[in-house]
């Protein structure tokens, strides 16, 4: 089940049926589905998505996903999964733009790396970042993230994979950007469509929360399914078709 978590401004609540909404709007954000590197969903297919969750993802167990919550406003997601593409899971953030550049990616970001080291017993973590998400890039290399590889999409997109040791990152007192930094924390490899699923913040191509009904993630990586949004009956909530993630997540947010 999934647990409720607590940073140092942040609430991490699973999902309930009363939040569908929020849910939907921050997906429908075209400044969140930029910085995820992917196109916009139809409402019905991210309405789908979200009964996934409740209906599919938690009842399963499938894996960990969120709601984030600051002061009793819903300010973004956050998931983490096992990725299809390499042996271990990944870390999904994506804030809502009116809260980007206060720090809260960063801090939703080690929020989930606490976790996955004492709850979840893993040593270290992955997460994708598009190649042009430049602030998101950033906070990751000031969280301890190591470049591993380019993953590259069949549109020529470039995806960074990236690395931590979940012991890193952990610190109390959250990085500060400038406000208005459109980054997030991590994120898969995109809600909008991702084929397969990569890593955090919006891989190049998998299916996404778009299309997938059919997925196994919340987000929807380049390779190996995992997004948000294919996921009515996946394990991801992409949109993986067959994949695992809310996918593309890591990017749309904010670089904090």
């Amino acid at each position: 089940m999934t647990p409720e978590l607590r940073t140092e401004r942040l609430e991490f609540l699973p999902y309930r049926p009363e939040h569908e909404d929020v849910f939907v709007e921050l997906l429908r954000d075209e400044e969140v589905c930029r910085w995820m590197g992917q196109d916009l969903v139809p409402e019905p297919q991210i309405r789908e998505v979200f009964r996934a969750i409740l209906d599919d993802i938690y009842p399963q167990g499938r894996f960990d996903v969120w709601g984030l919550w600051l002061a009793g406003r819903y300010v973004g997601h956050a998931e983490v999964k096992p990725t299809g593409n390499v042996e271990g899971h990944e870390l999904v953030t994506a804030l809502a733009p009116g809260y980007w550049g206060q720090g809260l990616g960063g801090e939703a970001v080690r929020g989930l790396l606490r976790h996955a080291a004492e709850h979840l017993g893993l040593s270290e973590a992955y997460g994708m970042v598009g190649a042009g998400n430049t602030a998101s890039l950033a906070m990751c290399r000031r969280l301890g993230f190591r470049h591993l590889r380019d993953v590259v999409g069949d549109d020529g997109a470039v995806t960074k994979l990236l690395i931590i040791p979940t012991a890193l990152g952990w610190g109390d007192a959250g990085e500060r950007t400038a406000a208005g930094s459109p980054t997030g924390a991590l994120g898969a490899a995109g809600l909008g469509g991702a084929a397969g699923g990569e890593a955090l913040t919006g891989a190049t191509g998998g299916a996404g929360l778009a299309g997938a009904t059919r997925g196994e993630d919340l987000t929807g990586a380049t390779r190996g399914g995992g997004g948000l949004a294919g996921t009515v009956s996946g394990e991801r909530l992409a949109g993986a078709t067959s994949g695992d993630g809310l996918a593309g997540a890591a990017s749309a947010g904010e670089a904090g």
